[in-house]
């Protein structure tokens, strides 16, 4: 079994309002679910990814209101890495980040800035066959637009603790240099360790929660199977509706998730509504008004587009 590259990142904000802001008129993804935390469904739970909602393409986040600013240390994410198609791309988004006010600096085919609450990003031009999963956006070209994830930095003493479960349990591949990568049929992305700084992480606003790498409803199931054989200490497989889930910590700390590629987000709505409306599990249906009541007014990113 071979999982997908990532299936989505997921991240702590403390300003719902802002975050829609920077993540769906700033980068030009699309809001693609209005949810709920399902263990904590008093919060919001924001998916933002291409134009289908598709899995290798979704940036999460679990908004606490007014959640202090964090600072990622050992073992957590602190950069979650993009794709785009070409240099002149990196070009055009370092003109658009200069433009709203945000530091970006350039290295190479790379470029690193961060959110408006710290949370690390980088682009990269896409070195893989991969299909590109891009958002449509008025202000944004097709050909610059953002193309899925690449793969994710975090931070580890002794990234090699970490080798064993990737390599022989997760079948990832050392790619040198304290980086592994995770490639299926379809996709793939990476992880890297970068040593810790000397300040504990904080998980709080501008933070990774957990990184989740894909696979399919068929082999899902297989996973927890594999992961129990090796020993792993993992939850069981949790219905989330949309994906399915299991959860464990990988040696040097991350917070991993595998989830599947079904059903998606249109078994709610249809594609063209997504992002839309709240949209809520089965089993929380019955509290709607309740929970809608507690979330942040949000509204919908697309509805002055002409």
């Amino acid at each position: 079994m071979r999982l997908e590259g990532i299936h989505h990142v997921t991240a702590i904000t403390g300003d719902a309002w802002r975050n829609v802001d920077f993540y769906t008129r700033v980068l030009g993804l699309r809001m693609v679910a209005k949810t709920v935390n399902q263990d904590d469904p008093s919060v919001y739970h924001l998916f933002y990814a291409d134009e289908r909602g598709r899995a290798g393409a979704e940036l999460t986040f679990f908004e606490y209101p007014g959640a202090a600013p964090g600072c990622a240390g050992a073992g957590m994410v602190h950069r979650i890495v993009s794709r785009v198609g070409s240099p002149e791309a990196l070009d055009f988004w370092a003109e658009r980040l200069a433009g709203e006010g945000i530091r970006a600096t350039r290295e190479g085919d790379r470029l690193r800035f961060e959110d408006f609450e710290g949370l690390g990003h980088e682009l990269v031009v896409n070195a893989t066959p991969d299909e590109p999963l891009a958002a449509e956006h008025p202000e944004i070209p097709a050909e610059h637009a953002l193309q899925g994830l690449d793969g994710v930095r975090a931070y580890s003493d002794h990234p090699q603790q970490s080798a064993p479960l990737l390599e022989r349990v997760l079948g990832a591949e050392s790619d040198g240099d304290a980086t592994w990568r995770l490639r299926g049929d379809r996709r793939g992305a990476t992880i890297s360790y970068d040593p810790p700084p000397a300040e504990p992480g904080r998980p709080s606003a501008g933070t990774v929660h957990h990184v989740a790498w894909g696979t399919t409803t068929d082999e899902h199931p297989r996973w927890h199977e594999r992961l129990r054989d090796a020993g792993v200490q993992s939850t069981p497989t949790i219905d989330r509706h949309y994906f399915h889930s299991i959860y464990f910590r990988e040696p040097s700390g991350v917070l991993f998730e595998i989830a599947d590629d079904g059903p998606g987000f249109t078994v709610d709505v249809p594609l063209e509504e997504l992002g839309s409306t709240v949209i809520l599990p089965p089993h929380l249906e019955p509290y709607r008004d309740e929970l809608e009541a507690r979330l942040t007014p949000l509204p919908d990113p697309r509805a002055a587009w002409t």
